[in-house]
């Protein structure tokens, strides 16, 4: 479940209430949940706790023409894609990265590609200027802006002012919602923490680390 309450239809602020209706038709997202991708839904429905905070984030979503008759985006849809898709993978949003898969597909992204957004460096299918973006995403999230020279040159002689600049933002505000899934567990990303100690086994023979005898304590 998500760490934060989530908002109900009757309660849900009118600029609220139209992504329901478009999302949820006929029904309440917090006791009948699931979109038609196949998610919970829960994003919306946290998200609705602040109407302000949520017609922000979905001002983000309308740029590409979500819930509404045509983007206003200007970059190569196929592009803004690949570095979406490696922002929630760097990230390690399972929903960011499962949903835009989809969207890929949507904007004409190949198979080979979107499979080869975990190993990109070392796969063989990418165009100069998409290799430019992927180094330039990572060096985004993984180095938090600390990018490369080297990197920003490889990307400017392939990409204007203004597309590195939409790019950016559009890798950064991912992120955030990567971030934001996983620390609210919402969505695909509401899973336990799987970094723990794995208890030793019982036994005669159990060693430690340092090679000596081991036994529980009492």
């Amino acid at each position: 479940m998500p760490r934060l309450r989530q908002v109900p239809r009757a309660e849900a602020a009118p600029e609220v209430l139209k992504y329901y209706d478009a999302l949820f038709p006929g029904r309440d997202p917090v006791t009948e949940p699931g979109t038609a991708t196949g998610t919970p839904g829960n994003w919306w429905t946290v998200f609705a706790l602040r109407p302000y905070i949520f017609s922000h984030a979905t001002a983000h979503f309308g740029m590409f023409g979500m819930f509404a008759n045509a983007s206003v985006s200007q970059l190569d849809p196929a592009i803004r894609e690949i570095a979406i898709l490696r922002a929630g993978y760097v990230a390690g949003s399972q929903f960011v990265f499962s949903q835009h898969c989809k969207a890929g597909r949507k904007n004409g992204l190949a198979e080979e590609k979107i499979a080869a957004i975990p190993h990109w460096a070392v796969a063989d299918v990418w165009t100069p200027l998409e290799r430019a973006v992927l180094a330039w995403t990572d060096g985004l999230i993984q180095d938090r802006g600390r990018v490369a020279d080297g990197v920003f040159e490889a990307l400017s002689a392939l990409m204007s002012d203004e597309d590195i600049l939409e790019l950016t933002y559009h890798v950064c505000g991912y992120n955030t919602h990567a971030v934001m899934c996983r620390a609210l567990r919402l969505e695909y990303d509401d899973v336990p923490e799987r970094i723990e100690e794995v208890p030793m086994p019982d036994g005669p023979g159990v060693q430690d680390w340092a090679g000596r005898a081991w036994s529980k304590p009492a």
